[in-house]
């Protein structure tokens, strides 16, 4: 597994845990407005943040997306 796939995955947890969704659900916002392959794209930049950012910036990006 991928250092970019194990990223994904922690991030994926993290935001299921924070929003209170269900695995399900949070992968269906992820596929929805294409955050596995922002999060998976922007790796270099995300993996030396804190997880607070981690989740804000997925919030931020999903908001641009609805735009």
């Amino acid at each position: 597994m991928s250092k970019e796939t194990k990223f994904l995955i922690f991030c994926l947890e993290w935001y299921k845990n924070k929003k209170q969704l269900t695995g399900k659900q949070t992968m269906d916002v992820f596929k929805q407005y294409d955050v596995i392959d922002y999060v998976i794209d922007c790796y270099e930049a995300l993996h030396t943040t804190g997880v607070n950012y981690i989740v804000e910036d997925i919030d931020s990006y999903i908001a641009a997306k609805q735009n």
